[in-house]
């Protein structure tokens, strides 16, 4: 995936190997403290500079034309799968769809390097929603915390049934959840109508 638009622009950062890091604005990004650490490969959508909030004391401190961050790594168990650990997006550019760009552009990348698969476990249905987006289907298998296990190319593979069935499975357990706010019940039942994004 590639984007020329003048306001953002996709960087690779690099592999686990080579201890990328990055200083994320704990105020602006979920999951900043996760990118300080030097295990996992990086990449980030990058946009102007300028408009970042600077009236800040420790605003210099941050990289600060970062508008949106994912960190990766190779899977444990299974040397042809990467894993997307976390995905952020600064709080002032979510809704843009700078996530699931940015996870596309991992994903193309992991796939040149020889990956057969990409996994991520998404805790919500918003995000579950953005990573569909993004070519990711739901496996039916949750990790211990709760999260549901998604992987690219779509699990279901050409199968349209299978994949809408397996989506609406999803969204199924996140309706099941009790902590649900009125908003995400009527976001999930808007979506298990509908069906899969295309």
């Amino acid at each position: 995936m590639t984007d020329d638009s003048p306001s953002r622009s996709f960087a690779f950062l690099g592999w686990p190997d080579d201890e990328p890091t990055l200083r994320l604005d704990y105020q602006r990004f979920s999951y900043a403290g996760k990118f300080v650490m030097t295990s996992t490969g990086k990449a980030v959508v990058r946009g102007p500079e300028h408009d970042m909030d600077d009236s800040r004391p420790d605003a210099g401190e941050y990289d600060r034309d970062v508008v949106a961050a994912v960190a990766f790594n190779e899977d444990r168990t299974d040397s042809e799968t990467v894993w997307l650990r976390y995905v952020t997006v600064r709080e002032d550019r979510r809704g843009e769809g700078l996530g699931p760009a940015l996870v596309e552009f991992v994903v193309d990348r992991a796939h040149d390097a020889g990956y057969d698969r990409a996994r991520i476990a998404v805790n919500n249905a918003y995000s579950y929603e953005a990573l569909y987006r993004a070519g990711f289907g739901y496996t039916g298998r949750e990790t211990g915390i709760a999260e549901l296990v998604l992987e690219h190319p779509v699990p279901a593979g050409n199968d349209r049934d299978a994949h809408a069935a397996a989506y609406r499975d999803g969204l199924a357990v996140f309706a099941d959840r009790d902590d649900l706010s009125a908003a995400e019940r009527a976001f999930i039942a808007e979506k298990r109508e509908r069906g899969p994004p295309r």
